[in-house]
């Protein structure tokens, strides 16, 4: 297994670079090296992580949706909580229905087994598109009508959504008893729960790093070990009550942002550290868990079933979209983003042939290539239209973010020494303003227009005294973009 992590840091590092140079998505490049490493051709990652790939992926997952989390504000949400309801249902299902009817047509299999099929196809990957919205988030890009964030919630219900479809199909299938709208009902039951359990969670976490001033890392691997724990409840809850983990892992990140803002950027930061690792080992072991050979057998014909459900998903896309003040451009940028298939199809894509269904084999092969298909096409054309169409949210917080990010600013309750005296400092207090530039005038002799610019005033305390924060001696420095950066002269402390 040694040399398995070996292979993927190695070559999903090498294949990320190479193309970030073409100016492509860098997980692209991993999933490509996940397909040559995997079993399927070369077998360079061995079975043994491969049977443990379902939990690496699903902790990589965990650790980019807290992350989502630490980006979602309220406001934000109250602007696009409608159409991303929206969104999390009617794309899927026009998917589902252009499946059925053109599958049993090509593929000639019926028009369950069709329906089937279109629910694994009409799940979007939140493993591709969250990565991709964080990033915009982070530096800006969609900040004023809050398409990042949109996108970021409506991927994570389509999900819901989807797989319960699936499962009310697979079951219509084997003949046995289902309660159809027992089932229905399971889906706004599911999301409910999986939101409430997730901010109960939060607040309490929130509670107990106030009442106790844990360093950075130790309040990162709790929110994780939280996070994972309730992945493992929802399984083991799943037969009694159902409630969807993957939303609640994103509501304990919104809950903590709004309750304390200092300690979740602390943690947020501490996670996007980590989240180096987490991408490898999730687009890298997706790349492995397809079967290129089975993919191959689907053939033209479904590669056009794919397009067709795509189609339709892409109308239902764009019908989701009405009444918002979306324009032309950030409609198709939505509809692009909607198209991503991996994680899903990759997990659910063998259960119908497991299951006994008669098309399961071809389900399967088509379930397979639409994750060669989609995965690449979609991740090149959302950061292609995403740097086209997107606003660029000017004076937005994320301007002091790219700011804090540039200098490699500390956060509140964050240590700091200095290393040209070897004092520990603690940072207890922050401000964020806009500064006025100084008019400048041309050659002409007109004034022209200033400018407001980002800048930062942090206070520290010296740890070394007993007064307790904010008593005995204190100093504050202004940051500004011209600035060098804090480690010239500092360094940040990641002691427990």
């Amino acid at each position: 297994m040694a040399f398995s992590i070996a292979v993927i840091i190695i070559l999903g590092l090498s294949a990320d670079y190479l193309f970030r140079q073409m100016k492509l998505p860098g997980l692209i490049g991993m999933l490509i090296v996940g397909g040559l490493a995997g079993p399927y051709v070369l077998a360079l990652i061995s079975p043994e992580m491969m049977g443990l790939s379902s939990d690496f992926r699903k902790i990589a997952l965990i650790v980019i949706l807290l992350r989502a989390g630490f980006e979602l504000r309220r406001d934000t949400l109250n602007r696009v909580g409608r159409p991303a309801l929206i969104m999390s249902v009617v794309p899927a299902v026009f998917e589902i229905l252009g499946v059925m009817w053109i599958a049993p047509k090509l593929l000639g299999i019926t028009y369950l087994e069709a329906a089937i099929l279109g629910a694994i196809l009409g799940a979007v990957s939140p493993a591709v598109v969250v990565p991709l919205m964080i990033d915009f988030m982070d530096r800006g890009r969609g900040h004023k009508k809050g398409i990042p964030t949109l996108i970021l919630g409506a991927s994570s219900l389509d999900d819901v959504f989807v797989i319960i479809l699936f499962t009310i199909f697979l079951g219509m299938y084997g003949g046995g008893e289902v309660q159809i709208w027992t089932k229905i009902a399971e889906i706004p039951l599911s999301i409910v729960l999986g939101i409430f359990v997730g901010l109960v969670a939060g607040y309490f976490l929130v509670r107990i790093f106030q009442r106790y001033d844990w360093r950075p890392p130790k309040r990162t691997i709790v929110v994780l070990g939280v996070a994972i724990f309730l992945t493992w409840l929802e399984e083991a809850c799943n037969q009694w009550v159902p409630f969807a983990s993957l939303l609640s892992v994103m509501a304990i990140g919104f809950i903590i942002l709004e309750k304390s803002e200092p300690i979740a950027h602390i943690i947020s930061q501490k996670l996007r550290k980590l989240w180096m690792f987490a991408e490898l080992l999730l687009f890298v072991l997706v790349g492995a868990q397809v079967n290129v050979h089975v993919a191959w057998k689907a053939g033209l014909a479904g590669t056009a079933v794919i397009l067709v459900g795509l189609l339709f998903r892409s109308i239902g896309t764009y019908v989701s979209l009405f009444n918002t003040p979306f324009d032309w451009k950030e409609k198709v940028f939505c509809i692009v983003s909607y198209i991503p298939k991996a994680t899903v199809q990759a997990a659910i894509g063998a259960i119908p042939l497991a299951a006994g269904v008669a098309s399961g084999e071809v389900i399967l092969a088509v379930a397979v290539l639409s994750i060669l298909v989609t995965a690449p096409l979609g991740a090149i054309g959302i950061a292609v239209l995403g740097e086209k169409i997107l606003d660029r949210g000017t004076r937005s917080e994320y301007s002091f973010k790219g700011l804090r990010q540039r200098l490699g600013l500390p956060h509140v309750g964050e240590s700091v020494r200095s290393k040209q005296f070897g004092t520990v400092w603690k940072v207890i207090e922050q401000k964020e303003i806009w500064i006025e530039e100084s008019v400048k005038h041309s050659d002409s002799g007109k004034p022209e227009p200033s400018t407001l610019i980002p800048a930062i005033y942090l206070r520290y305390w010296r740890e070394a005294t007993s007064q307790g924060p904010g008593r005995g001696k204190t100093m504050s420095y202004r940051y500004m973009p011209d600035d060098p950066s804090f480690t010239e002269h500092w360094e940040v402390l990641y002691d427990w």
